[in-house]
């Protein structure tokens, strides 16, 4: 059975995108089936994950709409070794046609079900806003991972973040939890990062994922030559930061089968 996580953030520019593909490819390296999903019309993660979405015959859009099944749609990025579901402009489309259909936000989590058996880990890049696309993909998962930037900006997002999840677990998916917290873009040098730091460890406790994901310039050039840095710079900090991430994932998810899923949210 695949582990669907949304990597989710109403803020936008806190590297969502960054995190899926790069988190997509750490598993990919310790031998985990991993599918990516780019529900985001500027389908930056399918572009950083070494496919060209202008070229792509199926996408997320035609499996939104029913005309294709995940298996048809989805792209292997030999390159970085998973499988992609790819996006590109004419998603932004689908959030209109959507609106007319029966059972529009669990359309997709119908289409993953489908092909449950093929992954060990489906990934869901959403966009930064809570639109339809991002309904279907909280109504998928088991859960989400939050990346976020040590700021205080950023703690006031993660609060409306938090609210979204909740009504959405009451409301359409009781499955859905907040999986973790990721910090990202960390410089230990800044006084004020640590102490946003803290305050999270204090407030969301193990919710806080162990790994944190430095501010590093090799995974800021990586998307420029369309590749996640795991891929494109395997020995640098923030790439193996990723990798630690990867396998800090696959032990989570091991314990949360061994104690069983929570019913709450945070």
């Amino acid at each position: 059975m695949a582990q669907i996580f949304c990597i989710a953030n109403q803020k936008g520019g806190v590297g969502k995108t960054t995190t899926t593909v790069n988190l997509a490819a750490g598993l990919a390296k310790i031998g985990q089936r991993v599918l990516m999903v780019d529900l985001d019309p500027q389908g930056n993660a399918t572009m950083g994950s070494n496919l060209d979405k202008r070229k792509l015959d199926l996408t997320v859009y035609d499996v939104l709409l029913e005309s294709a099944s995940v298996r048809e749609a989805a792209v292997l990025s030999e390159n970085c070794g998973f499988h992609v579901l790819g996006a590109n402009r004419e998603l932004a489309g689908a959030e209109v046609e959507l609106v007319t259909l029966e059972h529009r936000e669990k359309r997709l989590k119908a289409a993953l079900a489908a092909a449950d058996a093929d992954y060990d880990f489906v990934l869901i890049d959403c966009p930064p806003s809570l639109s339809m696309l991002t309904l279907n993909g909280l109504c998928s998962a088991h859960g989400v991972i939050v990346p976020m930037q040590c700021e205080y900006f950023a703690l006031e997002g993660l609060t409306d973040l938090v609210n979204t999840i909740k009504q959405v677990h009451a409301n359409l998916n009781p499955d859905l939890q907040i999986i973790g917290l990721l910090r990202v873009m960390f410089d230990p040098r800044i006084t004020l990062q640590q102490q946003v730091s803290e305050q999270l460890k204090d407030h969301f406790g193990d919710k806080v994922f162990n790994t944190v994901i430095p501010r590093n310039v090799r995974l800021a050039e990586a998307p420029s030559y369309g590749l996640p840095g795991v891929v494109f710079d395997p020995l640098a900090k923030g790439s193996q930061a990723f990798i630690e991430f990867a396998q800090e994932m696959v032990e989570r998810v091991q314990t949360m089968k061994a104690l069983g899923r929570k019913p709450a949210v945070v």
